[in-house]
């Protein structure tokens, strides 16, 4: 097969590739941004343009985050006005959120301009797996709260700013929340739910504003391509969810902290012996 056709499959299959990547590394501790930029670089998926792809499929992840827990989320719309565990939760989320629009507006520019190489993400894969088996050695005694109803406005405030760590691509968003909300004293599963929740507006955010600060770039043309990318994000994060919330109920993150360490170390040990050009 030859001609524009045939280009076109190719991207469009590049474009599923993505998308499967983001979906199941989004809420996993081992950072999405980090993968998407490793698998641009072996697929030759690169641009301008493909970097706004990168952050818009995340809304798809964010909308099977949205059917997994849309009985919580719609409880809490529907009892707002006269609940106030309702509006405590969503005073909390909001004000997680925060400390990242603000940060993200005044250095995000610069971090894409120098640090979105893979060095740099190998080494944060690395960092963040060592911070994880830190994390995982706590004591029981070191749990404070039990539930995501229990965290108070000053958790939340915590939490928001340790998401900041994720602007470092390798960090992991839902790693710098999660691990950093058990180091703050949350429960394994009050800080997971926690992260699912602040990912909501937080990648939403994320997207819109990128689409509509490169909008200039994008074309009609262009809407098969982010189409497929966010189905399979989509699809490949409702799986990823469902699957997380399972495992943590009788599992730690120790594995994925190990994951991070080796994956890391064989990105680097590829990247400085030229065996993968992980910068094409």
């Amino acid at each position: 097969m030859h001609g524009p056709f045939a280009l076109d499959i190719l991207l469009l299959v590049k474009a599923a590739i993505m998308g499967v990547v983001e979906g199941l590394t989004e809420f996993l501790p081992i950072s999405s941004t980090g993968h998407l930029i490793l698998t641009a670089s072996l697929l030759n998926f690169s641009g301008d343009k493909i970097k706004v792809f990168d952050i818009a499929i995340q809304t798809g992840a964010i909308f099977a985050v949205i059917l997994v827990y849309w009985q919580r989320l719609r409880d809490t719309a529907a009892s707002f006005g006269s609940d106030p565990r309702a509006r405590r939760f969503t005073l909390n989320v909001l004000i997680a959120f925060v400390p990242a629009v603000v940060l993200g507006l005044l250095f995000g520019k610069a971090i894409k301009a120098h640090l979105f190489t893979p060095v740099v993400v190998a080494s944060a894969f690395i960092v963040g797996g060592l911070i994880i088996l830190w994390a995982e050695r706590r004591p029981a005694s070191a749990v404070r709260i039990q539930q995501v109803d229990d965290i108070t406005p000053w958790d939340a405030l915590k939490v928001g700013l340790v998401q900041c760590l994720a602007m470092i691509p390798g960090t992991s968003r839902s790693g710098a929340t999660i691990i950093g909300g058990m180091l703050l004293g949350l429960s394994r599963k009050a800080a997971t739910d926690f992260s699912f929740f602040l990912a909501i507006p937080t990648l939403i955010g994320a997207g819109a504003y990128s689409l509509l600060k490169e909008r200039a770039l994008l074309s009609a043309a262009d809407i098969p391509l982010f189409a497929v990318g966010l189905l399979f994000s989509f699809a490949s994060a409702w799986l990823c969810v469902r699957w997380l919330l399972r495992y943590i109920a009788t599992h730690d993150f120790v594995p994925f902290a190990w994951y991070r360490i080796v994956f890391g170390a064989v990105v680097l040990v590829t990247a400085w012996t030229g065996w993968v050009n992980w910068s094409a």
